[in-house]
């Protein structure tokens, strides 16, 4: 990976159509301030939740910054199947919000994403050993499926607002996995029993992931201004598993830019207690591919 190493590229957001998978795939990208293509950077995929947007997710998680302040690229991704004036990932035996599955011969996102790392690098300078996946809602859930999915592509993962241990999990190795979720979102309750997709608590999955991950079987738990911290320790592969829980917060980006009250009206609070870019970035430093 890297052909693209030494060849400079503009910084700043660029909308790329690529043909992956016999399909028409959109995605933007955004080079950090002060790329010059001659040293391999992190890649980060940042998924938007379902009925939304690649340039919406931009927006709603705020990742630009980070990328320019750590020197990462960032890429967000948009799916395909339609919902409303957005689209829907296709994560496999999941069904979609409502209940209904993906259409048949809807696009394989599992293989999209993975093939998305390859295209990008072809592009980009990047460090295959340093590849990580994010997203929101429906975007955490797909970055779940990630870990277990696409693990040889993906060092580690950060859900936000969506965490799950799908299973069956067919991971050869350990996942780093970081998760984020408000203790009152009302989309993707914190405590389980929501939509069809949404059914086992967030701390259920964090547990689960602790328990694939062989760490220790009792989390340190520490309390910080606004969050509570749910760290599984002793992992196999010198991984981790964290929970990151809101208090009070709803189904948002933590730390992202302040959002609309017209939005936060629906999907509950915003909270400022943790920046999930920078929290999440010095996690993925931590876990390489190995």
């Amino acid at each position: 990976m890297g052909g693209a190493c030494g060849h400079s590229v503009a910084s700043g957001s660029t909308t790329l159509s690529l043909s992956i998978g016999g399909r028409t795939r959109v995605v933007i990208v955004h080079v950090p301030t002060g790329y010059s293509g001659t040293s391999r950077l992190p890649l980060v995929l940042n998924l938007h939740g379902s009925g939304s947007t690649a340039s919406a997710q931009e927006a709603f998680s705020g990742m630009d910054a980070a990328s320019d302040r750590y020197g990462f690229i960032a890429a967000y991704p948009q799916a395909l199947i339609k919902a409303g004036t957005g689209f829907d990932w296709n994560i496999p035996g999941v069904p979609l919000l409502g209940g209904s599955y993906p259409p048949p011969g809807s696009a394989d996102d599992v293989a999209f994403l993975t093939d998305l790392v390859g295209q990008l690098a072809s592009r980009y300078c990047i460090d295959a050993s340093r590849v990580y996946a994010t997203g929101v809602s429906g975007g955490g859930r797909m970055s779940s499926q990630l870990a277990c999915d696409a693990s040889s592509t993906f060092a580690a993962v950060a859900p936000v607002a969506g965490l799950r241990m799908p299973s069956p999990c067919p991971s050869n190795r350990p996942v780093a996995v970081v998760a984020f979720h408000g203790t009152a979102d009302p989309i993707d309750p914190y405590d389980g029993h929501g939509q069809a997709y949404w059914t086992y608590s967030v701390p259920v999955a964090a547990r689960r992931w602790g328990t694939f991950d062989h760490c220790r079987p009792s989390p340190a738990v520490a309390s910080g201004s606004g969050y509570t911290l749910t760290d599984y320790s002793g992992c196999a592969g010198g991984v981790s598993v964290e929970l990151y829980s809101l208090i009070g917060e709803g189904h948002e980006w933590p730390g992202g830019p302040r959002l609309p009250r017209s939005i936060r009206s629906v999907l509950g609070a915003q909270s400022q207690a943790v920046d999930a870019n920078a929290v999440m970035w010095a996690f993925f430093e931590e876990h390489t591919l190995p």
